[in-house]
């Protein structure tokens, strides 16, 4: 079964600029589109960045200008460098496939993000 292992998250203050990863097991990663998803404090989950396979790449407004999201096929990796950060960025950050189907992995345990005001 697929593993997704989110880490990089911490307390930083508002204008700062955090990277975070993600490493996937396993050989789905290459052919699939990911995205970075974060849930904000009593919240829905929501979609904030997305990659294809190929690398062509799409933002949610809220980010859009600020985030930017990359991956390497060759590690299993996909990145999210967050610049210009601010309090409403405050969420646990996780990632997954997109579009998640049922056979989409489980969602890892995230990392947390804090950005103080």
């Amino acid at each position: 079964q697929v593993q997704l292992v989110e880490s990089g998250g911490g307390l930083v203050q508002a204008g700062g600029s955090l990277r975070l990863s993600c490493a996937a097991s396993g050989s789905i990663f290459s052919r699939k589109t990911m995205g970075w998803y974060r849930q904000p404090p009593g919240k829905q989950r929501e979609m904030v960045a997305s990659i294809r396979s190929g690398g062509m790449t799409q933002y949610a407004e809220s980010v859009k200008g600020r985030f930017t999201i990359s991956r390497d096929n060759a590690k299993n990796t996909v990145y999210l460098q967050m610049t210009s950060l601010k309090p409403e960025d405050t969420a646990v950050y996780y990632c997954n496939v997109v579009p998640r189907t049922v056979l989409a992995p489980s969602w890892g345990q995230g990392t947390q993000v804090t950005v103080s005001s």
